[in-house]
């Protein structure tokens, strides 16, 4: 099971070939790909998607939000913010919900290494 952040599934559906959408696709075809909640959010507002890419969102598996969410990505964030790092509210709760279901995430972002170094999230490394 692996997780993927907005930038990388963008990227992806653009038909670019770096090294997250490479293993967006090896992820993809073993079957192991999920989404967070807000990266559905994220993806699904472009006011331009394509009805292919939004049938293509809407089959992938989302990972689940448990009790107490809103409070660990609240506490999450607070812990990058105490660092001095910038730390958007959707790029916490795409780490809570990596941290909560302890999955990687693929990402181009570089703004989740402070999450990494400081929270625990994982990300992945092919």
């Amino acid at each position: 099971m692996i997780a993927a952040d907005t930038s990388s599934v963008i990227a992806f559906l653009m038909g670019d070939t770096s090294e997250d959408t490479l293993q967006l696709v090896n992820t993809i075809t073993s079957s192991g790909l999920f989404l967070p909640p807000v990266v559905v959010t994220e993806l699904l507002s472009d006011p331009v998607i394509s009805m292919k890419s939004e049938v293509f969102i809407l089959e992938l598996p989302v990972l689940e939000i448990s009790d107490g969410f809103w409070v660990r990505a609240a506490k999450t964030r607070s812990k990058i913010l105490q660092q001095g790092f910038k730390a958007k509210i959707a790029d916490a709760f795409i780490a809570q919900s990596c941290i909560d279901h302890d999955v990687p995430l693929i990402t181009r972002d570089k703004d989740f290494r402070h999450y990494v170094k400081h929270c625990g999230l994982k990300l992945y490394a092919s």
